[in-house]
Formats: structure tokens, C-alpha cells, sequence
């Protein structure tokens, strides 16, 4: 079953690579809308697990008509990237497929253009 996940490998380390990510989501003039630490919220309870932040992101002026054209679009934007480490200590960005929300959600197939191009942007901070 397609998982409707895309996992791009990363040569950089968790911190490393959330702060590439971000840096070039400003610079295109993306709002960062949080990061949540999962390891380190782990930690705190004093569970350990592997590197692992998810990072939020979006516009509000790409993702709100995706959200009027289909209300339901809302539970997955803003869009999501999720920096982890594997067992192996390799760094991973997963994300949504854009065209696994479009069909998920059933918004016109026009509006994908409005996702698209986060995937150029995560590539681009992995390189």
C-alpha cells in the first residue's frame, strides 16, 4: 500500500539539516510555523529514541484555497517535513506526496501547484 510518504536522504545531521530546511523556506518566503522535538520531549520524559523533529511550515496564501476547496486538507497543512535519524544513524526528510494529499482530499488538481514546490526546497536542503 502506497504510504503516500516520500523519504529523501540527507548527509547533514538532524540539526544540521532542520536548520538548512529552514533557512531556505524563509528565504523563499515560507512561515515556519513550529518545530516539535520529539527525541527531546522524549528525553524529558526520560524515554530515549533517535534524533527526531518535525518541522511546519506553509503559506497561508498557497494553503488556504486547497483548504476552502476541500475542508478536509486542513489536518495535513500546513505542510510537514520530518527530520529523523534510522537505527543506522542515516538522516532522513519524510514528507507528504503532494499528489497523495491531492488525492487523499480530493481538491482540484489545479491547486497542486500550490504544494508542489516544497519538494524542490527539501531537495535542495539536502544537497
Amino acid at each position: 500500500m502506497d504510504r503516500g510518504i516520500i523519504d529523501v536522504p540527507s548527509p547533514y545531521s538532524v540539526p544540521d539539516t532542520l536548520v538548512r530546511l529552514e533557512s531556505i523556506l524563509k528565504e523563499r518566503g515560507l512561515t515556519i510555523f513550529a518545530r516539535v522535538d520529539h527525541s527531546g520531549e522524549a528525553e524529558k520524559a526520560g524515554l530515549k529514541m533517535h534524533p527526531t523533529q518535525l518541522l511546519i511550515f506553509g503559506s497561508p496564501k498557497a494553503g488556504t484555497p486547497l483548504m476552502i476547496a476541500a475542508p478536509s486538507a486542513a489536518i495535513d497543512l500546513p505542510l510537514k517535513a520530518l527530520v529523523w535519524e534510522d537505527e543506522r544513524g542515516r538522516v532522513w526528510v519524510s514528507y507528504n506526496a503532494p499528489d497523495y494529499l491531492q488525492q487523499r482530499h480530493g481538491f482540484p488538481a489545479d491547486l497542486l501547484k500550490n504544494i508542489t514546490g516544497a519538494s524542490a526546497l527539501i531537495q535542495k536542503a539536502v544537497e
